[in-house]
């Protein structure tokens, strides 16, 4: 699976965690392709501001010295974890025509159940009358989803609430934006 190219920052702790043995500058960080979450080592000197987009791909980072790892959502400082709502509401807005094609082209999962279904809020009705909305035309921004499906909560709220959630639950069965958690082995047997 490829790689995050950018992200945004959500935290930046100068002098890193107080529970790390070493103090050294961390920033924690939402992936904006697959909403990975990472830690980071900025470079020297670098200050980062919460919603900084950051260049973190494999090329040549002019603000990120290197990338500590991948973390879960439970290893969010309180800060991040207040901030990540906001972050992914960006994300979505930056990149509407990426979220507005999965309305306009999501599909069935399984014979009962469809990938609008798994979206908070929206139920068989919801998804039929999107389905028969983009039928007879594409959708084309997120108040027009608003306005031609009857009673819909607010997509990017939803969006939101979806992708927290997958965020969240590392036990999920189906994925939409997240990238799924890499399976840590296991070393009892």
């Amino acid at each position: 699976m490829p790689n995050e190219e950018y992200a945004l920052v959500i935290d930046f702790l100068p002098r890193g965690k107080s529970s790390d043995y070493k103090t050294e500058p961390i920033a924690q960080v939402i992936g904006t392709e697959f909403f990975t979450l990472l830690e980071l080592i900025p470079k020297e000197g670098e200050t980062l501001k919460a919603m900084d987009k950051i260049y973190v791909g494999k090329e040549e980072r002019d603000k990120v010295n290197y990338i500590k790892g991948r973390i879960c959502f439970k290893e969010l400082t309180s800060t991040s974890a207040s901030e990540i709502e906001n972050a992914i509401e960006k994300i979505i807005k930056d990149n509407s025509e990426r979220f507005l094609k999965f309305f306009n082209t999501a599909a069935s999962i399984t014979i009962r159940r469809h990938q609008l279904e798994l979206l908070p809020g929206l139920g068989k009705k919801h998804m039929l009358s999107i389905i028969k909305e983009r039928e007879i035309k594409p959708f084309e921004s997120y108040e027009d989803i608003e306005k031609r499906v009857h009673l819909l909560p607010n997509p990017v709220s939803t969006l939101v609430k979806r992708i927290l959630s997958e965020l969240e639950d590392d036990g999920l069965k189906y994925y939409l934006f997240v990238r799924p958690p890499s399976k840590k082995p296991d070393f009892r047997r």
